[in-house]
């Protein structure tokens, strides 16, 4: 047995797996984020080891012969976060998230040093971690003055499980303060926010031995003590290990909260002008780039807590058949937006809205928004190099076969749709805790599921999208003053 521990905005899953990667059980505990001020987004690393511990405990009531049995444990997480420990390994402050904006003014500064981009590959955005750690100097000086180390989300989990500080590629380079293409840290990227290597973990790449289940630990929950844990990875190269997408030209599309174009690379091939992520894969050797969309499966719920009808009660409303788009137009930037823009005060809009606009026209503009969102991220991608043919859906809103179709057309390409399974950030960890563990062949492992269905673009709406899209792009530029 294999253990995948994924620690997610909302909560944390683990997940067992066997040694034929059948997923076996899983358990479940619910987080909640705290936003004191606008802009803010923060969490208890205090609530991370409950809720770790909640999941693993579901499993120890319902499995507890197959917990007993795991071999390897594999980590995911929520990337970008500040954690921040004292010498004595004491958090100082809420982790800072990943969908904070309060340090949009320290991304700016950091991004305009130009030895940012040129060893990192990416933008310094808003939401990484580095511009985090200079916003909490500027505003929290005793903060930072005790601040001994910094870690990201999952490995404060590690840090707890194991008692190592260790981190890993896929994790490390959403931070900016990787050379991405070397794979280590930069000592200049560090001075410049007032840090040094003593403040980081070790790195590891995913597939690593990353430490060993503490005594303690695994006496309360009935397993070994010593296991290895994988370094594991971060969410979204988790879930490229759970789906497979790990060699060139391998892509997925991921309708979670915030949406991603995911693209699995051979080569470092860093584009940050096209504000495409390029980040370090799990696997040795390995890179992947990514267009990220911040409020996609977000979109429609927040629809749907305007209107009182639940995500696929509006779906429904609109039926089978994709309908050409009509004139309202939705830009989906309720929380700023990262590809292709790098813009943290952007924000939505409807345009078009008449009488005639019914609640299934909102609906379809919404899909039909965060489809063209993934249309600048596929255009940013064929900047930075990345030529996609066909890409694999997975995600929430991936249940729905009309949001699908709209992304298909949009796109141009193929979506598959894989067989029924648990092919998440949670299972790509576990595989991950299986190579650590037997030392097998990341490839071998890290295979694709078979597809249940491929959706192909509607060529009979092939232009109607394609001038929809274009008046789409248009809006950006004539809301952007707007919104500041």
């Amino acid at each position: 047995m294999y253990l995948g521990l994924d620690l997610g905005t909302s909560g944390v899953k683990a997940l067992l797996i066997d040694d034929d990667q059948n997923a076996v059980a899983s358990g479940h505990a619910a987080l909640d984020v705290s936003r004191p001020h606008h802009g803010w987004s923060e969490q208890d690393p205090a609530y991370w080891l409950k809720a770790c511990d909640e999941a693993i405990g579901e499993l120890k009531a319902s499995h507890p012969k197959e917990l007993a049995a795991v071999k390897g444990i594999g980590l995911s997480g929520q990337m970008h976060g500040a954690t921040l420990l004292d010498d004595a390994d004491k958090v100082l402050r809420p982790c800072i998230l990943w969908n904070d904006t309060r340090n949009h003014a320290e991304a700016a500064q950091l991004d305009a040093d130009p030895r940012f981009r040129a060893i990192t590959g990416n933008i310094v955005f808003p939401g990484f971690t580095a511009p985090k750690l200079l916003w909490v100097r500027n505003n929290e000086a005793a903060v930072f003055a005790k601040t001994a180390r910094v870690l990201l989300p999952k490995d404060f989990l590690r840090l707890w499980l194991s008692g190592e500080h260790i981190s890993e590629m896929s994790d490390a380079a959403g931070t900016s303060w990787l050379d991405t293409g070397k794979r280590r840290w930069s000592p200049q990227l560090l001075a410049a926010t007032s840090l040094d290597e003593s403040h980081m973990p070790s790195l590891v790449e995913g597939t690593e031995q990353a430490g060993g289940l503490r005594a303690e630990l695994a006496s309360g929950w009935g397993m070994k003590a010593g296991i290895p844990i994988a370094g594991g990875a971060g969410d979204n190269a988790a879930s490229a290990c759970g789906m497979g997408t790990v060699g060139e030209g391998h892509a997925f599309v991921s309708l979670g909260t915030s949406g991603v174009l995911f693209a699995a690379n051979a080569a470092y091939l860093p584009n940050p002008e096209s504000a495409v992520h390029t980040f370090c894969h799990a696997l040795p050797a390995t890179w992947h780039q990514m267009g990220v969309i911040l409020s996609a499966t977000d979109s429609l719920n927040w629809l749907s807590q305007i209107t009182g009808k639940s995500a696929g009660e509006l779906t429904d409303e609109l039926g089978e058949a994709l309908k050409a788009p009509a004139g309202v137009t939705f830009l989906p930037y309720l929380s700023g937006e990262r590809t292709p823009y790098n813009d943290s005060a952007i924000r939505g809009s409807f345009t078009g809205i008449g009488h005639e606009s019914d609640r299934p026209a909102l609906t379809q503009a919404v899909l039909e928004g965060v489809a063209f969102a993934f249309r600048d991220s596929l255009e940013a991608l064929a900047k930075a190099g990345t030529t996609l043919s066909r890409v694999t859906a997975l995600g929430g809103g991936s249940r729905s076969r009309y949001w699908l179709k709209a992304i298909a057309t949009a796109l141009q390409i193929p979506v598959d749709l894989p067989a029924d399974g648990d092919f998440g950030a949670a299972f790509g960890a576990a595989r991950l805790g299986l190579i650590a563990a037997t030392g097998a062949d990341p490839a071998s492992v890290c295979t694709a599921p078979a597809t249940d269905a491929t959706i192909e673009p509607d060529q009979r709406l092939g232009d109607a999208f394609e001038q929809a899209y274009q008046r789409y792009r248009a809006l950006y530029p004539a809301i952007k003053n707007a919104c500041r």
